[in-house]
């Protein structure tokens, strides 16, 4: 049997040591309507710099919707204001991501959701972190967080959700 040279073994040895830091941390929230109905889920992963979301959805009303992240881990039906404000850093919250004067950490782009109610997308925010990683606040805090999809599409700018209308679905990030 052949033995690996010192030099190999102890890289592999590094490497295998490093594995469970390499690992990928992720979250997942089940959406539901006001009226408790399965609206899909997100799942969350954990990026370098950020946290990537795929949305596999349905039930929603068909067109654009604004989806934010809620600093409260509580979808209370039926219009889930138990998940509490966007996620934020400061005081002073300034909503939109088109907003020059900043934004909050909650803002996410909005989502399309066809004739039958299904929106699937993937969305990037380098706005928040599963676990606090690089200073930006942690969805996985001690009172939790969920991703709420709103009635209608965020224009970005106005105060203080972009015009977003009533919370239609709500899911703890767990």
């Amino acid at each position: 049997m052949r033995s690996l040279p010192a030099a190999t073994a102890l890289g592999l040895a590094a490497v295998l040591m490093a594995a469970p830091a390499l690992a990928q941390t992720t979250a997942t929230a089940s959406v539901k309507t006001g009226d408790g109905k399965d609206a899909g889920v997100i799942t969350l992963t954990e990026a370098p710099h950020g946290v990537l979301l795929k949305l596999e959805l349905k039930g929603l009303t068909p067109g654009w919707h604004a989806i934010h992240f809620h600093e409260k881990g509580d979808c209370g039906a039926p219009a889930f204001t138990s998940a509490g404000a966007h996620v934020h850093t400061t005081e002073k919250v300034v909503h939109g991501l088109l907003n020059p004067d900043a934004n909050d950490n909650g803002d996410l782009p909005n989502i399309f959701a066809h004739a039958d109610g299904a929106a699937t997308a993937e969305v990037y925010s380098t706005l928040v972190s599963l676990k606090g990683a690089g200073g930006r606040p942690a969805l996985l805090d001690a009172d939790g967080s969920s991703v709420v999809v709103h009635a209608s599409p965020d224009d970005h700018k106005s105060q203080p959700i972009g015009g977003a209308g009533a919370r239609a679905a709500c899911g703890v990030i767990k």
